[in-house]
């Protein structure tokens, strides 16, 4: 159940020491609707960590536990994917509004930081296209876990931007914060989209793979 969970929390207390001593006065300017920058960056950060800590417990609570399926029953996996959608459609929208309230503190030209952003949407924009296409949006929301029997024998995916990279929903979709950050020229976005890109990882290492290799052998590696 809480299998690498304390090397995940050692990491995230890294991680958020180094965002803290990054986060300073002059990266933190601005604000919106009567908020500061700071708040706003701060909700920016506990977004992903919740929306992290939150899949990891309900997974392995399903993955090992059945837990979910004793709550919920046959609602389990649909009331799952709710509390997901919300988790995870938080992080753009947090991100956004803390680029709105840190706007043009970048410091570089605007067209440059535009096309910037343009090149980081590409990659990110086929790997989403990839997910829905290829991969399957039920997989990509951790069905597997509520289905290991029906998953264990399944094929990776190797299509799409699948077909050139494994992880390729956390190397290149997650590049879509990036180029949020750009569009806004915000210092304070583009260290929370650093922070949300970096953590992702951290949740691969020690939730995702010791998960995946207990649902497909340890031999297996999943093409996230």
């Amino acid at each position: 159940m809480f299998e690498k969970q304390g090397q995940h929390y050692l990491l995230l207390i890294v991680l958020l020491i180094g965002v803290n001593f990054l986060a300073t006065d002059s990266v933190l300017t601005g604000q919106l609707w009567g908020i500061s920058t700071h708040t706003w960056f701060w909700i920016a950060v506990a977004t992903p960590v919740l929306h992290q800590i939150v899949v990891a417990f309900l997974w392995r609570a399903e993955l090992y536990h059945h837990k979910l399926t004793d709550w919920f029953g046959d609602r389990a996996f649909p009331i799952y994917k709710v509390i997901f959608t919300i988790l995870f459609v938080g992080r753009p929208i947090t991100l956004v509004l803390l680029g709105i309230s840190n706007t043009n503190t970048l410091g570089i030209n605007q067209i440059l930081a535009y096309v910037l952003a343009f090149i980081l949407f590409i990659p990110a924009a086929y790997t989403m296209y990839s997910v829905f296409h290829y991969f399957g949006v039920s997989r990509a929301y951790g069905e597997d876990h509520f289905k290991p029997a029906e998953y264990r024998n399944k094929p990776f995916v190797k299509q799409g931007m699948f077909k050139y990279t494994d992880n390729a929903m956390y190397k290149f979709a997650f590049l879509l914060l990036w180029a949020l950050a750009l569009l806004f020229m915000s210092k304070a976005a583009l260290l929370a989209a650093a922070f949300n890109h970096i953590y992702i990882w951290v949740h691969f290492y020690y939730t995702e793979l010791p998960d995946i290799k207990f649902i497909y052998g340890n031999s297996s590696k999943e093409s996230a």
